[in-house]
């Protein structure tokens, strides 16, 4: 199963900001972000796009959080 938690890299250390989904060892990929923001109109989105794909990519996200996604394999891994 794969969960995405947000966090910081600072001084050679990530920086969780919500809890793991576990106390026990577990394997992690850590992707770095740029921290560069992005220009909106740059790539041609005006403010009612960007609010139109807010409330639509919004409903996505709390389908993909819903606890049935979060089915493990049989195999427990």
């Amino acid at each position: 199963m794969l969960r995405s938690i947000e966090g910081i890299y600072r001084e050679g250390k990530v920086e969780l900001l919500e809890p793991a989904p576990s106390d026990a060892e577990a394997r992690v990929i850590v992707t770095f972000l740029s921290s560069e923001t992005v220009d909106l109109a740059e790539r041609g989105i005006d403010e009612e796009h960007a609010a139109d794909l807010r409330r639509r990519l919004g409903a996505f996200a709390e389908d993909w959080d819903r606890p049935q996604q979060l089915i493990e394999p049989e195999d427990g891994q």
